[in-house]
């Protein structure tokens, strides 16, 4: 029944044929279940494993991976939502900018129900009369400032080593055109210092990462070596049809049963060694590495990016002298947790009750991308 369950999620993800396979499916489930069984019998422990890819944490849990491959791995969401892990302190700068008569807030669409510290979002701002939309490229936002000049639109750059790199062509383009009244909002976050901070902290137990796709497809394999060198755990780049990410599964439990530790690359049709040269140079070029806000977590050395001294004159925070304010998480909600993997979805008391997609606490059900979103769609359970 499961194994049906899966397959027919799984038809919009494929394709062709053989990723719609069900043979194959059962199969990887069979070894995955025999390796997870005989690693829990002589370690005592399931696996646990992390997926740090929003869009991984919604195909698991709409075709029900957690329910099919046994009892004997644990599936922990971490910090894959671009949206999520945003702080409240930086919700509160990007709200801040409404109070300007000058601007005009673009964004993308998952932003606009995300609350700042006061109990307000962007959609309510909108709707009392703040200038506030929702574009679909960094590219829409510039083609609003080129027909707008007599408004300053701010782009709220919110996302992975995947966004980032189309905000700065985005950028280059405004500056190649002279469009001076386009502002980035740069709050861009980096994968391999966030996984660094995870391991290093030992806030939840890691035995291993599922490697995100999109941001591989970035920065390339050879970006996560230091996992393997500093820490000795095994982990694996994995693409986002269900039958990659059993497949993924099933190369890590063969790595813990062996007790090797390497960097997998499951997503090999995708991501390359080295990454997309072009997309690495044009970040080098607009953006430099910087400390970053994570929400609930604090500063992770590195994890950001602010813009370079040739673009400088396009951030939005620095043009209009917005400081950051660190401020608590709302109350009750236990999205810093459920980032870290210090907890589940269903663990925290509001969800599904106080917390629902159409009156979201916290980020975490208001993204797309978000575990409680996943969790609540799909009935997961634990």
């Amino acid at each position: 029944m499961l194994l049906k369950r899966f397959m027919r999620q799984s038809k919009n993800y494929f394709d062709s044929t053989i990723w719609a396979d069900p043979l194959i499916a059962e199969k990887i489930v069979d070894s995955i279940k025999n390796k997870s069984e005989r690693i829990y019998k002589r370690d005592g422990k399931r696996v646990s494993m992390m997926e740090v890819c929003g869009t991984h944490t919604m195909a698991i849990a709409k075709s029900g991976i957690r329910a099919l491959i046994g009892d004997y791995v644990n599936l922990i969401s971490g910090p894959g939502c671009p949206v999520c892990v945003t702080s409240q302190g930086d919700i509160d700068r990007i709200i801040e900018f409404s109070k300007f008569k000058d601007v005009i807030i673009t964004t993308f669409g998952d932003m606009i129900k995300v609350k700042g510290s006061s109990g307000k979002d962007l959609s309510e701002i909108r709707v009392s009369g703040g200038d506030v939309r929702v574009v679909y490229s960094p590219l829409d936002a510039v083609k609003i400032a080129e027909e707008t000049p007599d408004k300053n639109i701010i782009f709220v750059g919110v996302g992975f080593e995947t966004t980032a790199p189309t905000v700065a062509a985005a950028v280059k383009t405004a500056k190649k055109n002279n469009v001076n009244n386009f502002f980035v909002a740069p709050l861009f976050k980096l994968v391999p210092p966030a996984l660094d901070f995870l391991l290093s902290s030992k806030l939840c137990e890691i035995d291993a990462f599922i490697l995100p796709g999109h941001v591989s497809v970035i920065i390339g394999k050879n970006a996560y070596d230091f996992i393997e060198k500093k820490y000795q755990i095994p982990s694996v780049i994995s693409g986002f049809e269900p039958l990659d990410i059993l497949r993924t599964v099933d190369l890590i439990l063969e790595a813990v049963f062996d007790r090797t530790d390497f960097i997998g690359l499951e997503y090999s049709r995708a991501v390359s060694d080295e990454g997309n040269r072009v997309a690495i140079d044009i970040l080098a070029e607009v953006f430099a590495p910087s400390d970053a806000y994570w929400r609930a977590v604090g500063v992770i050395r590195k994890s950001g990016y602010v813009f370079s001294k040739d673009y400088e004159k396009f951030d939005a925070f620095k043009k209009y002298g917005i400081k950051y304010v660190e401020k608590p998480e709302p109350k009750g909600c236990a999205c810093g947790r459920i980032l870290l993997g210090m907890a589940k979805p269903s663990e925290c008391s509001l969800f599904g009750k106080l917390c629902t997609p159409e009156n979201a606490v916290g980020p975490c059900m208001v993204s797309s991308e978000g575990a409680c979103a996943a969790w609540y769609r799909y009935g997961v359970k634990k």
